[in-house]
């Protein structure tokens, strides 16, 4: 055929957005075929309430107005969030008591917050005590005062959603009026006895996130003493006009409009109007489509071009355990081991995110050695553990035991969790943990040799600092570690290597530490659990352990493609409840290929 064979229309692989318009509170699901992503956003909060009884009212201020559309800086989305579309003010009334008008309530989109409207200011009868607008996302406009040459404040606006209300004031003679609420765009209009109306209302800012160009969070109007004088006009944006007659004015729902502000008589009663509710839209983007079919040529040649169809990414969880740091020996004054940096994404955490038929390195730490140093021979710590490295993600070795038993001795080593400190003349503290420091902590602080001499302390783990040398001339036991199911089963990594003494040695941190040993001990057998990352066991004259390898786990949804490279890694199926995740299990370096 003339045209590669191709049947049906010719089409090119076309991009698509979704968007999500929330009027009302709910959740946002981002199910992208589980995968991370950025989207844009209109966030606005909900209007205040126009100011209320008698004139001079001020009006509502909008809310809050934030937005990344066009162009400005996305946010990152993964799963669901919960979504809060901010209500209205409610307007006050006038019988048969009075009550002022309220700000607008927040709109809430992950880390994007749009704060209420500040509600429009009150002048309340019988006192005439007049009242400034309220600060907010935009202020409310401030109250007409009932004293001559006076101006009351309208409210501030929140830098980067909105701008501050308009002032009120009572010039000479009966004049006085109420400012206008402040607008996403504009402030709102100080009162004026030259102004042929009432004051206005700030004006909102247009955006077409939702596809049509929409005016949104404009201010509310004032009210001044005539009933003859026209309003305030309300500002673009859903802002409710002032009252000048028995009509109340709110803001338009789902714009963040300010309440136009009240005008109360014995003849014509009419309270502040109530604040528009808020909005929260997102765009998300959509995968590319290529309908239509499609020749085998066409379909080379924008695969070639890295135009065609790609597949999703793969969103995985891990678990990065480094090498567990050694422990030392030296005449029942040995140190633990700290254990390595244990850091997860399981259960709940932060996903990364794989492309598809990609290769990434998997480096998986070795335990820290072993050291016998002299009696204070040496100043020193060693035997540090090796980092693990998934991605972006590095685990920190942990922290050998200090070495040397001298008044030179030396501290234990920080790491993913700190060494122990060695036993002397004089207490040695333990090495520092989470070094260098993550955020959520990979692991804790070694212990100190005690403070009778020759006990050393127990190395770090990751849910536990290691305990300090006893007076009682025995080792401190390993910090514990922490348990995770990320495997199908519970199992504990990253524990602590007991401390040596010359009475006896420090336990073991749980999740394969080293027990430490007393002087005395036959040959050693404190080395820490290979795969585990925990802290070799500290000696007492006898040899110290080694530190445990640690190890790599990635756990990815079982429609994923996995395969673990070199063969002594392994990809595993776990059965239900697990839903068929796929498991690849790093025990020594490597690569993880995604398919």
């Amino acid at each position: 055929m003339a045209n590669g064979g191709i049947i049906g229309p010719i089409n090119d692989p076309t991009s698509t957005t979704v968007t999500t318009t929330f009027t009302a509170s709910g959740t946002y699901s981002y199910s992208n075929n589980g995968s991370p992503g950025t989207v844009d956003y209109l966030v606005v909060a909900g209007g205040g309430a126009g100011g209320n009884l008698n004139d001079r009212a001020g009006g509502g201020g909008a809310g809050g107005f934030r937005t990344s559309f066009p162009g400005g800086t996305q946010i990152s989305v993964q799963g669901s969030y919960p979504i809060t579309v901010g209500a209205g003010g409610t307007g006050g009334t006038a019988s048969p008591t009075f009550s002022a008008g309220t700000p607008g309530t927040d709109s809430i989109l992950s880390t994007i917050t749009s704060t209420g409207g500040g509600a429009g200011g009150n002048r309340s009868a019988p006192s005439a005590t007049a009242s400034p607008g309220s600060p907010g996302g935009s202020g409310g406009g401030g109250s007409g005062p009932g004293n001559c040459s006076a101006t009351i404040p309208g409210g501030t606006g929140t830098p980067g959603q909105g701008n501050s209300g308009g002032q009120g004031q009572h010039a000479a003679g009966s004049w006085a009026g109420g400012g206008g609420g402040g607008g996403a765009s504009g402030a709102g209009t100080a009162a004026s006895q030259s102004s042929p109306t009432a004051s206005a209302g700030g004006s909102g800012t247009a955006n077409s996130i939702s596809g049509a160009s929409v005016t949104y969070a404009g201010g509310g109007g004032g009210t001044q003493v005539g009933a003859t004088v026209p309003a305030g006009p309300g500002g673009p944006g859903g802002g409710g006009a002032g009252a000048n007659n028995s009509t109340i004015n709110p803001g338009t729902a789902n714009t963040g409009g300010g309440g136009g502000g009240g005008y109360n008589t014995p003849t014509l009663p009419a309270s502040g109007g109530n604040g528009g509710s808020g909005i929260v839209i997102i765009q998300a983007p959509g995968y590319k489509t290529a309908s239509g079919v499609w020749s085998i040529n066409d379909a080379y040649n924008y695969k070639k071009a890295g135009t065609w169809v790609s597949p999703p990414p793969t969103l995985v969880d891990y678990l990065v355990v480094a090498g567990g740091g050694g422990g030392t020996g030296d005449a029942g004054i040995g140190a633990g081991g700290g254990a390595g940096g244990y850091r997860t994404s399981f259960p709940g955490g932060t996903k990364i995110s794989l492309a598809s038929g990609s290769s990434t390195p998997i480096t998986v730490g070795g335990g820290g050695t072993s050291a016998n140093p002299s009696y204070g021979g040496s100043n020193s710590s060693v035997g540090n553990g090796s980092p693990s490295i998934f991605s972006t993600i590095t685990s920190t070795g942990g922290g050998g035991g200090g070495t040397g038993g001298g008044p030179s001795a030396g501290f234990g080593a920080p790491g993913g969790s700190g060494g122990g400190g060695p036993g002397g003349y004089n207490p040695q503290p333990g090495g520092t943990g989470n070094s260098p420091p993550v955020s959520p902590p990979q692991g804790n602080n070694g212990g100190a040799s005690g403070p009778v001499a020759y006990a050393g302390g127990g190395g770090g783990g990751a849910s536990a600092v290691g305990s300090n040398g006893s007076p009682a001339r025995t080792g401190g036991p390993g910090g514990a570690g922490s348990a995770n199911l990320i495997s199908g089963s519970s199992v504990t990594y990253a524990g602590g290597g007991g401390g040596g003494g010359p009475l006896g040695g420090g336990s073991a941190g749980a999740g394969g530490g080293g027990t430490g040993n007393p002087d005395g001990a036959p040959s050693p057998s404190q080395n820490a659990t290979a795969n585990t990352g925990g802290g070799g066991g500290g000696g007492g004259n006898s040899a110290a352990g080694t530190g445990g390898s640690g190890i790599v786990i990635i756990r990815a949804p079982g429609s994923a493609g996995l395969s673990a490279s070199p063969g002594t890694n392994t990809v595993s199926t776990l059965p239900a409840p697990a839903g068929g995740c796929k498991v690849a299990t790093f025990t020594v370096s490597g690569t993880l290929t995604t398919g």
